[in-house]
C-alpha cells in the first residue's frame, strides 16, 4: 500500500455535527505552535475563560474547556459531582439522556429515570412528580437541546425546580451554546458542559464547562476521590486556575485552543443575541423550503431548536440512498436518525459557521431534486423569491 498526504474533500457539513469551521478559525490552527506553559499561552487561556464566560453568560470562575470532546465535558461533570449511592434524576427524551444515566452508573450512583416521547420537550410536571417521590435525591441531571431529535426543553423552569427540592443541576448545552439562548447565571445552572463543534464553528475535540459555587462545594467536600484522575476538577484547576503560575497537569491541544479562543472572539463579535436571532431566522428559512417540498418536521413548533432540524422521511424513500447522493453528487452532508428514530428522520443542522442562506439554497435543491428522482410527492416547491424574502 502507497501512502499519502490526506487531502480530504471539500463538503457542506448540514448534519449534527462537526458543522462547517470558519476559515478564521482553520487559520488560527495553522499559526505557530508553543509550548502549553509559554507566558504568551497562558495569557490566551486567560482571555478563552473570560470568553467563555461570555458566551454561557456567566461569572463563574470555574469555566474553562476540557481538553477533550463534548463527551468528555459530560463525564467531567459527572465525575466530580456523582459518588457511589447518590441518586440522581436523570431526565431522558432522546439519546443524549441515555449517556448521562450511563455516567451515573459508572459513577457508583442510582439513576432515577424521567421518560418523555422522543422529539417532545421535557415535561416539569414530571420532573416534579420525580423529585416529590425521591426525597434523596440531589441532582437532576437533563439535556437542554437534544441532539438527537431537535427538540429543546426549558431549561430555565427545570432548573428552578430542582433547585426547589434542594437539587444541583448538570445541564447539556452540546448543540444550544451559541445558537440559542444559555444564561447560566440568570438561570442559576450549578454545572454545564457544552461541545466546541456545534454552534462554536470550531473543530471537535474540546468540551466548554462551567460550575458554579454550589457544584464547587459539593466537590470540595466529596467523601472520596474523583474516580478519574484526568478529569478531577480539584487536579485540573492547578493548570486552568487563574494567575501566570501554572501547575502541570497534561499537555493541551495547544492549537485547538487557538481555534476555540478565534471562535469565541467570533462570536463575541458578532454578539450573543444576533446569533441566536440568525439561527432562528435561518431555521425559518429552511423550515419554509422543506414544508414546501412536503417535508414535516417531528417536533412541534414551541419546542423546536432551530438549529437542528430533524424532519421525517417520506414514505417509501430510502434514508441511506438519500444521505449517500447528497454527499457524492452535492458534497452535501445531513444527519440520519439515532436509536429509535433511526431510518426515520434526516436530521439537518443549521449550526455556527453552516446558518447562512447558501447552505439553505443548496440542502433544499439538492433535497428537491433527489426526492424528485426518487418518485416522491414533493409538492408545489416554494418559488424562489418567496424563499428569498424569508432568507432577507
Amino acid at each position: 500500500m502507497q501512502f499519502r498526504s490526506f487531502n480530504p474533500p471539500v463538503r457542506t457539513l448540514m448534519g449534527p455535527g462537526p458543522s462547517d469551521v470558519h476559515p478564521r478559525i482553520l487559520e488560527a490552527m495553522s499559526r505557530p505552535t508553543i509550548g502549553h506553559l509559554d507566558p504568551a499561552f497562558v495569557q490566551m487561556m486567560e482571555e478563552v475563560k473570560a470568553l467563555l464566560q461570555y458566551a454561557f453568560q456567566t461569572k463563574n470562575e470555574l469555566t474553562m474547556p476540557v481538553s477533550a470532546p463534548g463527551s468528555a465535558g459530560m463525564e467531567t461533570c459527572f465525575a466530580n459531582l456523582v459518588e457511589p449511592g447518590d441518586q440522581v434524576i436523570v431526565c431522558q427524551n432522546g439519546v443524549f439522556g441515555g449517556r448521562m444515566k450511563e455516567n451515573v452508573e459508572r459513577c457508583g450512583g442510582s439513576a432515577i429515570m424521567v421518560e418523555d416521547t422522543w422529539g417532545e420537550a421535557i415535561d416539569p410536571n414530571k420532573l416534579e412528580e420525580a423529585l416529590k417521590a425521591n426525597p434523596e435525591a440531589r441532582i437532576v441531571a437533563f439535556v437542554q437541546a437534544e441532539t438527537s431529535t431537535g427538540a429543546q426543553s426549558d431549561a430555565e423552569t427545570l432548573v428552578k425546580l430542582a433547585h426547589q427540592y434542594d437539587c444541583l443541576t448538570i445541564v447539556d448545552a452540546v448543540t444550544s451554546l451559541g445558537g440559542t439562548p444559555v444564561k447560566v447565571d440568570e438561570w442559576g445552572i450549578d454545572a454545564i458542559y457544552s461541545g466546541t463543534q456545534k454552534c462554536l464553528s470550531c473543530t471537535p475535540g474540546l468540551s466548554p464547562v462551567s460550575f458554579g459555587e454550589r457544584a464547587l462545594e459539593k466537590i470540595r467536600n466529596r467523601k472520596q476521590k474523583v474516580q478519574s484522575w484526568f478529569m478531577d476538577l480539584n487536579l485540573v484547576m492547578g493548570y486552568w486556575g487563574s494567575g501566570a503560575k501554572r501547575a502541570y497537569h497534561h499537555t493541551a491541544p495547544i492549537n485547538a485552543l487557538y481555534g476555540l479562543h478565534e471562535a469565541l472572539l467570533m462570536l463575541r463579535e458578532e454578539g450573543l443575541e444576533n446569533a441566536w436571532r440568525r439561527h432562528m431566522n435561518n431555521h425559518l428559512a429552511l423550515r419554509a423550503r422543506l414544508e414546501a417540498l412536503g417535508l414535516t418536521f417531528i417536533v412541534n413548533e414551541a419546542d423546536r431548536l432551530p438549529q437542528l432540524n430533524a424532519v421525517s422521511i417520506p414514505a417509501g424513500i430510502d434514508d441511506a440512498e438519500v444521505r449517500n447522493r447528497l454527499l457524492n453528487e452535492y458534497n452535501l452532508e445531513i444527519g440520519a436518525g439515532l436509536g429509535a428514530l433511526a431510518g426515520k428522520v434526516w436530521r439537518i443542522g443549521l449550526m455556527g459557521h453552516a446558518s447562512r442562506a447558501e447552505n439553505i439554497l443548496l440542502c433544499a435543491g439538492a433535497l428537491e431534486t433527489i426526492l424528485s428522482d426518487l418518485g416522491a410527492d414533493t409538492g408545489r416547491a416554494a418559488p424562489q423569491a418567496a424563499l428569498e424574502e424569508v432568507l432577507a
